[in-house]
């Protein structure tokens, strides 16, 4: 790889440099240069109004942290080619590039594919481009190269990902529980039996990581005003895409529409999915809720307009799911207050959110420790893991 590099001023990290070349030209590629137009955090700016920050800004600070990564372990010792560098690079820079507008809300919604199935697509697309420049890269992301380690830096316990959201998610929300010393778990890091493995001294700086991601899932990602703003946005698209279906004609950007008006249960074409996927972004989102807030559908409306101007519903925390003749009593008051043109199942719903600090049922961080015994981080902590799934139930309805 050429020594020549470009030098871009990171907010988190300071001055980092990308080496031109491939990495270089993928960056400038308009399926990355898209990513500018993607909030890494949603609508999480309603509870925190500095969040405002990219998947482009999390792409590259990853990409930092993996050239970091690379440093060290060829340091220790660590057989990794230029190439192998490069790929796991290109990994790293692209695991986010099938993301749509608003993170998951339009998987849920208009897209029937997963962000990670949209990432290898585009990747594939790509490497098609680039005359299969990129086919390392995604033999690594898929997991299919012998030298799992590389793979576990892009995809895993300790992934370089996780590393920079949150320390960039905490920057830029102010949340300080979510600060790690990500300097020092890079510097710890090796391989041992081709996989990545933490050395000994490292172990209290990955007991503060778990912690930090758990207080940060609830304190930022599955925060409850965030949580409602996010389901809010689901239904209000539901609610497009059902009257799209009804042949109602909807003001909407040309490519959002082509998702709201595409025929249930038909496949697209491959080629046609991506020509209006990676012209997709939170800009036409927010253009269509400003239409919608004033169309004559009340309860698309009403969703809209709530989003455009913060008026939020109400959600509630419960420990179990919520009871049947609770629902049906805030839906009668609703009903009472909305008149018939309410479509309740879009202005009072319920469900449930979870999440697990650290599941040792997959892929275990292991320490390794000066006899150069391997021992996962759940056997040799003493501080709690918060390994059992902890689900929080919740109801919305309007305040």
């Amino acid at each position: 790889m050429s020594r020549r590099s470009k030098i871009f001023n990171d907010p988190v990290y300071g001055f980092v440099s990308v080496p031109y070349g491939l990495i270089l030209d993928l960056i400038d590629h308009p399926y990355f240069q898209r990513m500018r137009r993607i909030r890494q955090l949603g609508l999480a700016s309603f509870v925190y109004p500095g969040a405002l920050h990219t998947r482009f800004h999390h792409a590259l600070g990853a990409l930092h942290l993996t050239q970091q990564s690379i440093e060290v372990l060829r340091s220790k010792g660590v057989d990794i080619s230029d190439e192998e560098a490069e790929a796991v690079g290109v990994a790293i820079l692209l695991h986010d590039i099938g993301h749509g507008p608003f993170s998951h809300a339009l998987e849920h919604t208009l897209i029937n594919k997963h962000h990670e199935e949209l990432s290898v697509l585009l990747m594939e697309d790509l490497n098609r481009h680039f005359d299969g420049r990129l086919s390392l890269a995604i033999e690594i992301f898929m997991d299919r190269y012998p030298h799992k380690f590389l793979h576990q830096l892009v995809s895993g316990q300790l992934d370089m990902d996780r590393m920079d959201y949150l320390n960039r998610d905490s920057f830029f929300t102010g949340v300080s529980e979510g600060v790690i010393g990500y300097d020092r778990i890079i510097k710890m890091l090796a391989v041992h039996r081709d996989e990545l493995v933490v050395e000994e001294k490292g172990i209290y700086s990955i007991e503060k990581f778990l912690i930090a991601r758990r207080l940060m899932y609830w304190q930022v990602y599955l925060h409850k005003t965030g949580v409602a703003a996010e389901q809010m946005l689901i239904h209000t698209l539901q609610r497009a895409r059902e009257l799209a279906l009804e042949g109602v004609q909807l003001e909407a950007p040309r490519h959002l529409s082509w998702f709201l008006y595409s025929k249930p249960g038909e496949t697209p074409d491959t080629a046609e999915l991506l020509k209006h996927f990676v012209l997709l972004d939170d800009h036409d989102i927010t253009a269509a809720i400003k239409y919608w807030s004033e169309d004559a559908d009340f309860t698309l409306s009403f969703l809209s307009t709530g989003l455009l101007n913060r008026r939020l519903l109400r959600l509630e925390w419960l420990s179990a799911p919520v009871d049947s003749e609770r629902i049906a009593d805030i839906r009668q008051q609703v009903a009472a207050k909305y008149g018939p043109a309410a479509q309740l199942d879009h202005i009072v719903y319920h469900g449930s959110v979870s999440n697990r600090a650290y599941d040792e049922t997959n892929e275990q961080i292991k320490i390794l420790f000066k006899n150069e015994k391997v021992c996962p981080i759940s056997e040799c902590s003493d501080v709690p893991l918060y390994t059992k799934l902890v689900t929080k139930h919740y109801i919305c309805y309007p305040k």
